[in-house]
């Protein structure tokens, strides 16, 4: 599998990289709390863009991710803006949407961006703009959430591949378990994709059910997991200090 070396972190070596969502709504409270995420245990910051009450302001936004970026220019800074149809908090037309994205990547203040495979069904539109976001220098995560269901193993498996032939550098998957069955199911065309995948993938169980996926990436390989620092961004977080203990001790 191919490791993706941004800043100071190797993703998809070793065991798997923390990442910490930042869910407040304005820059001053991102300035406030933003001290607190400069810890060991975090190894890269998810600035979850969808909580933002001026996200229609791309010249605030690339004031914020300026900010950010120069508090903590030892971490990684991953910029999402998660869709309302696949979790987040609100919407933005397509267009708004990579706009968005684009100009953060041309801005250098942000080192990988969320983009969801299935914002456009336009493959062709989106294919030219993970192309222009890595022409960047920027690394490019595509991500599907599925809040209701988990799909076969045989979908997720074909989404993820999917994933990687549209030019990821990142690829991920998020989906909801009813019963202990979904979560093997995961955990299985996890394992799958990762023996074959040539990108880092990163794939979750959601939910308090699904909790055991985000510890065992080492052995399924995912190699991103997500924690919490305070309020969660998706079900079944764990605090990030528990997270990294926890990681630890199973390596």
């Amino acid at each position: 599998m191919k490791e993706i070396k941004v800043k100071n972190i190797t993703i998809g070596s070793g065991l798997p990289k923390i990442c910490v969502p930042i869910v407040e709504t304005s820059s001053n409270a991102i300035k406030q709390k933003l001290s607190d995420f400069n810890r060991p245990d975090i190894d890269l910051i998810e600035w979850r863009m969808d909580y933002m009450e001026n996200v229609h302001d791309v010249s605030a936004m690339l004031e914020t991710a300026k900010f950010i970026q120069n508090t903590l220019p030892e971490k990684p800074l991953l910029a999402t803006f998660r869709t309302k149809r696949e979790g987040g908090e609100q919407e933005l037309s397509l267009k708004d949407y990579f706009n968005l994205n684009l100009a953060l990547a041309q801005s250098g203040y942000v080192n990988l961006v969320d983009l969801e495979l299935f914002c456009t069904k336009d493959t062709e539109k989106l294919s030219s703009i993970i192309q222009a976001l890595k022409e960047n220098d920027t690394v490019v995560l595509l991500s599907n959430h599925d809040f209701q269901k988990t799909p076969k193993k045989e979908e997720i498996i074909q989404r993820l591949n999917n994933m990687q032939k549209m030019g990821a550098d990142i690829t991920k998957i998020a989906v909801m378990p009813t019963n202990a069955e979904d979560v093997l199911t995961l955990l299985h065309a996890t394992y799958e994709v990762h023996t074959s995948a040539s990108v880092p993938i990163v794939t979750m169980s959601m939910g308090k059910l699904g909790a055991v996926s985000r510890i065992s990436g080492s052995t399924f390989g995912s190699a991103i997991t997500f924690g919490a620092l305070g309020q969660t961004s998706a079900p079944g977080q764990l605090a990030v200090k528990d997270l990294s203990m926890i990681l630890h001790s199973l390596e």
